[in-house]
């Protein structure tokens, strides 16, 4: 095995996929002027932003050096040494070592904004918020006042909260403090919430009495309320009045439960500023979870200056958001890219907190649709969603610029799961010309292995590369780098800031080490299977790992297949799951299995016709090794609470290892029924 950094070689051949957009005047983008500061800098010829990367991995610690000061990170005590340039990454090393900051002063006090300048448009389905820099500021100040004394350095505070201000307000006066924050989604259910907080012992928690979504105000006390009494170490609640007030009258059966205006009247008579306790670089910010699909979800801890350098460099250079973007994420607080939205105030950006339904114009028929209105109202910049949400616009046929202009849009990012190159040719005929950027990383990095890059062109199908100072490679299972243009496993093989801090509990070193050092020891394993195309650069994400279709020993992810069928039936095809399938006792090789949910009109109609159909598109789009042996219909797919298909589940159930545990992540368990029922049967 080797861990050599990766030379991506160029090449002067034509692209291998259609190229759908270039920027119309890259020197006036903030990644040239990266590019050119580097080069004067350290005298070094940068031609490309390939050769940038380039250099970025060859040198981690001057490299990461020059992000800090070219993006400003504040900080009281600046760093004696970035990293040791001979660390392993495992255990995890030390970044900026001397330094003190504060997570939440620099999300609060980001250069180039004036204090009446909006910092954060908050809306819903009904109703909008807009708040200045000097506003936010305020209320932050309010907040941590209120909490001093009752949190120290380390304590755990969090939040069953929607994506509103006093959200953001309670995350940023926890890390003010030295708190570490955690949230949840109050879609969450109680035994969800518990899998995830009762490792985590929280001091602190802030809870919605309810969620509007869908034209209607959900209560999410009652659910509070069926777990709360399973986290003892809970000091003081603290309810927020958003919706159905009325409901929190009778808070006697919550621990030390108060209204938040009550919360920071007590403290009222404390003058004192706005202050930010000053910690060390790796001082955690965030725990965030992993899916918890096939177990109990595993507690990523994430340290300050590894979030903060990461986001900045991705959203200052990589995405070119600075004090004049408006900046509109769709998310929840549970995912991973809620924290990269807000983190956007550390570049100066207005972020655009959405909380309610993507998709309630298209159930209702009004003809508006939410996402594309509100980047028209709000004059967004740089938008980004899931993949699953521009393919149900393209399967809706929806066109966004027949109703809106969206002249200040510039970018999209779609992540959650790869975006179909239908999809990609969708987006570029019914948007206006813009950075469509799939993008990838993950919870774990809590940040990008895969970035848009205002340098380079965006080919169908591909991500447009990896990100500065994320030295990734695709790895056979041997543990050498695959051909050029071959499929295999995400590496990194050198050390990164966002790497996680640690995991929380009693076992957090071995987890962490099982989850990304086992495989390919000393190396970085994410869990993707890619292919980095030899001409481009750019990545193709074919799934899982562990999700990779093995029949007959040819290896190939499900983003593939999924890829041909919903291309090639999009009147008829809703969605699609691949799994590959081995039985004990049976023929050991792998065969696959596709599951197709039929639109409304074709439902029950998977004849055989159809069937050969669907294998003869796969067989011409692909191969004939890419074929699978069984396609069937089934009513619902798996997924996770953020869209994504849960594959390795259902591989499970129709592999048979019964003794594999469903974690409450998936959000709609009750399918697995059906899968059972078809594994029992044949």
């Amino acid at each position: 095995m080797t861990t050599d950094t990766p030379q991506l070689n160029g090449s002067s051949a034509a692209p291998s996929v259609g190229k759908l957009w270039e920027h119309p005047n890259p020197e006036n983008t903030e990644m040239h002027r990266f590019k050119t500061h580097i080069a004067k800098t350290f005298k070094v010829k940068l031609d490309s932003y390939h050769d940038l990367w380039q250099w970025s991995v060859d040198n981690v610690p001057e490299f990461w050096g020059e992000v800090w000061s070219y993006t400003g990170v504040k900080a009281s005590k600046s760093h004696s040494k970035v990293v040791d340039a001979k660390a392993p990454m495992f255990p995890r090393p030390a970044w900026y070592s001397g330094a003190e900051l504060n997570f939440a002063e620099n999300l609060l006090f980001p250069k180039g904004v004036n204090e009446d300048d909006v910092a954060v448009i908050a809306a819903t389905e009904e109703q909008r918020e807009r708040v200045t820099w000097k506003e936010l500021r305020e209320k932050v100040r309010l907040c941590a006042n209120a909490l001093k004394g009752k949190i120290q350095p380390g304590d755990r505070v969090a939040g069953y909260v929607g994506n509103h201000t006093e959200a953001l307000v309670a995350m940023l006066a926890t890390t003010s403090l030295g708190g570490v924050w955690s949230g949840i989604s109050p879609d969450h259910g109680a035994t969800a919430v518990l899998d995830r907080w009762a490792q985590l012992e929280p001091t602190i928690l802030f809870a919605d009495t309810a969620v509007f979504y869908n034209g209607r105000a959900h209560d999410s006390l009652s659910k509070l309320r069926e777990f709360i009494g399973e986290l003892p170490s809970l000091k003081h609640t603290i309810i927020i009045q958003k919706f159905l007030p009325t409901i929190s009258a009778d808070l006697a059966d919550i621990p030390q439960a108060s209204l938040l205006a009550d919360f920071i009247a007590s403290a009222s008579g404390d003058k004192s500023p706005l202050t930010f306790k000053q910690l060390p670089p790796d001082h955690p910010v965030y725990i965030l979870f992993s899916s918890g699909t096939t177990g109990k979800p595993k507690c990523i801890v994430h340290g300050a200056i590894g979030t903060l350098i990461q986001h900045k460099k991705e959203h200052f250079i990589h995405c070119d958001i600075g004090p004049k973007s408006v900046f509109f994420q769709f998310t929840t607080v549970t995912w991973m890219m809620w924290h990269w939205l807000v983190s956007g105030l550390a570049s100066g950006a207005t972020v655009v907190l959405y909380d309610g339904s993507p998709f309630r114009p298209l159930i209702d028929g009004s003809g508006d649709l939410a996402m594309p209105k509100l980047i028209d109202e709000f004059g967004v910049t740089h938008f980004g969603t899931s993949a699953k949400y521009l393919s149900v616009l393209e399967q809706n046929k929806a066109l966004p610029l027949s109703k809106y202009p969206l002249k200040t849009l510039q970018a999209i990012y779609s992540t959650a799961a790869p975006l179909a190159p239908s999809t990609f040719d969708y987006v570029h005929a019914n948007f206006p010309p813009l950075n469509l950027a799939s993008i990838t990383g993950g919870t774990d990095i809590l940040s990008l292995f895969g970035a848009p890059c205002s340098l380079l062109p965006v080919h169908q199908g591909q991500i447009q590369c990896a990100g500065l100072g994320m030295s990734i490679i695709a790895f056979s299972p041997s543990g050498t780098p695959t051909p050029a243009g071959s499929p295999g496993d995400l590496v990194c093989t050198k050390p990164f800031p966002c790497q996680p801090v640690t995991f929380h509990g009693p076992n957090g070193e071995k987890a962490y080490f099982n989850s990304y050092f086992a495989t390919f020891p000393g190396v970085w394993h994410h869990g993707d299977f890619i292919v980095i195309d030899p001409i481009t650069r750019g990545l193709t994400m074919l799934g899982r790992s562990d999700g990779v279709l093995k029949p007959a020993g040819v290896r190939f992810g499900s983003a593939e297949l999924y890829n041909v069928v919903l291309a090639e039936f999009p009147d008829i095809v809703e969605e699609a799951l691949c799994v590959g399938r081995r039985r004990e006792g049976k023929d050991m090789d792998e065969s696959v299995l596709m599951f197709l949910v039929l639109k409304e009109e074709w439902k029950g109609k998977l004849d055989e016709a159809l069937k050969k159909r669907v294998k003869d598109a796969v067989k011409t789009r692909l191969s004939i090794r890419h074929v699978p042996a069984v396609v069937e219909e089934c009513p619902e797919i798996p997924v996770t609470s953020n869209g994504k298909k849960v594959e390795v589940v259902v591989k499970g159930i129709v592999c048979g290892w019964e003794e594999m545990r469903v974690g409450a992540s998936v959000a709609n368990r009750g399918c697995l029924e059906w899968f059972k029922e078809w594994a029992r049967n044949n």
